[in-house]
C-alpha cells in the first residue's frame, strides 16, 4: 500500500485528486477539516479529520499512514475575502502550510506537491505568463500562495524536501462520472453561480466590472477543466517518485475567455438564458489571466484532453443537477 497524504481531500479539486490517485494504485489519505470540504466526497481511501493548525494531529496522521508524499490543496482561496480579512489568509494558509512542511520533513517524507496560483503573479497588462513571469500579487491569497513556494524552496535547501509547484489558472467542470463535483458554500466561482442562476437557484449571476480594457469590458481568465489539471499532479507525483529535481509548473489551456464569453458558452450548452446583473470591480481582481507555458507538456507530458469551455460547463452542469453533497 502506497500512501499520499492528500490535505483538503475533501474539497473540490482535492476529492478529485483522490479519485485519480486511486485509479494510479495509490491510497489517497484525506486529511481535512472540513469547514470547506464535504464528508460525502471522501470515497476513495481513509479520511483523518484534523486541522493543519494543529501539529500534533498532522504527525499523528504521518505516523500512521507513513506517506511517501504529500499532495498540499488545503487553503482559504477567495480573492475577496483574503482583501478583508489578511490576517485569516496568512495564518492559515502559511501557517498551516508551514506546519505541514515541518511534520513532512520530520516524518521523512520528502515529496511534496503544492497546489499554488497564477494569482502570485498580479496583474501584468497583456502578458501572458509563464513560470518566469515576476510575481507580484496584489492580494493576500496570492501573496499567501508565493510565501509557500519560497518556503518549500528554502525547506528544499536545508532538508532535501524535493516538490513540485503547480500554479493554477481557473479549475471548473467536474468528474464526468458523477462521482465527486463542485460545491462551496457559499458559492463564489463564476461557473456554479452561473448554473445557480441557469436553474433558478439564484435571482441573477453577478457580473463584477464591465469596465475592464478587455474587447468586452470583463475580466478574461484562462480555465483547466479539473480532471486534466488533476491529471498533471499524478504525472508531477511520479516525477518526484522518479527522483526528478524540483519544478514549477503552470497548468491553464493558454486560452483567455471573458465573463461574458464563459455566460454565451453556457447558453449553447444548457439551452437556457443566463439572467445577469452588472455590479463593481471587486477588489484584488486581475484584468487578464492567461498561461503562456507549454513546460508541462514538454516536461510531464501532459495534455488537456477535457479543458474546452463546452465540455467544462457540460461536465459542471451535469453534476449541478445530480450531484450536492450533504455532509
Amino acid at each position: 500500500m502506497v500512501n499520499v497524504l492528500v490535505t483538503g481531500g475533501a474539497g473540490y479539486i482535492g476529492s478529485h485528486a483522490c479519485k485519480a490517485l486511486a485509479a494510479a494504485g495509490f491510497t489517497p489519505v484525506t486529511f481535512d477539516n472540513f469547514v470547506t470540504g464535504w464528508r460525502d466526497a471522501v470515497k476513495f481511501g481513509p479520511m483523518v479529520e484534523g486541522d493543519l493548525l494543529n501539529r500534533a494531529e498532522i504527525d499523528a496522521a504521518f505516523a500512521e499512514y507513513k506517506p511517501v508524499a504529500v499532495m498540499h490543496f488545503a487553503a482559504l482561496s477567495q480573492v475577496g475575502d483574503s482583501m478583508t480579512q489578511p490576517g485569516l489568509y496568512w495564518r492559515n494558509n502559511v501557517q498551516g502550510s508551514l506546519n505541514l512542511i515541518e511534520a513532512a520533513v520530520a516524518a521523512n517524507c520528502k515529496n511534496f506537491v503544492f497546489s499554488s496560483t497564477c494569482a502570485t503573479y498580479g496583474d501584468h497588462d497583456n502578458v501572458v505568463l509563464d513560470e518566469d513571469t515576476v510575481q507580484l500579487p496584489i492580494n493576500a491569497y496570492g501573496a499567501s500562495k508565493r510565501a509557500i513556494e519560497d518556503i518549500l524552496r528554502d525547506f528544499e535547501v536545508a532538508h532535501g524536501l524535493k516538490n513540485v509547484i503547480f500554479r493554477y489558472f481557473n479549475v471548473a467542470g467536474a468528474d464526468p462520472d458523477g462521482e465527486v463535483g463542485e460545491f462551496h458554500q457559499p458559492e463564489t466561482h463564476l461557473v456554479p453561480l452561473m448554473l445557480d442562476a441557469i436553474d433558478g437557484k439564484r435571482d441573477a449571476l453577478t457580473i463584477f466590472g464591465t469596465d475592464y480594457d478587455t474587447p468586452d469590458g470583463t475580466c478574461i481568465r484562462d480555465y483547466v477543466h479539473v480532471c486534466d489539471l488533476i491529471d498533471a499532479h499524478v504525472l508531477g507525483l511520479n516525477w518526484l517518485l522518479d527522483g526528478k529535481p524540483s519544478r514549477v509548473f503552470n497548468l491553464g489551456t493558454g486560452t483567455g475567455f471573458s465573463v461574458r464569453e464563459v455566460i454565451d458558452r453556457s447558453r449553447e450548452v444548457t439551452n437556457r438564458a443566463v439572467p445577469i446583473k452588472e455590479g463593481v470591480r471587486r477588489p484584488g481582481d486581475c484584468t487578464k489571466l492567461v498561461s503562456g507555458s507549454t513546460r508541462a507538456a514538454a516536461e510531464l507530458g501532459w495534455a488537456p484532453k477535457r479543458s474546452t469551455m463546452s465540455q467544462m460547463i457540460s461536465d459542471a452542469w451535469r453534476w449541478h443537477q445530480t450531484g450536492h453533497y450533504n455532509s
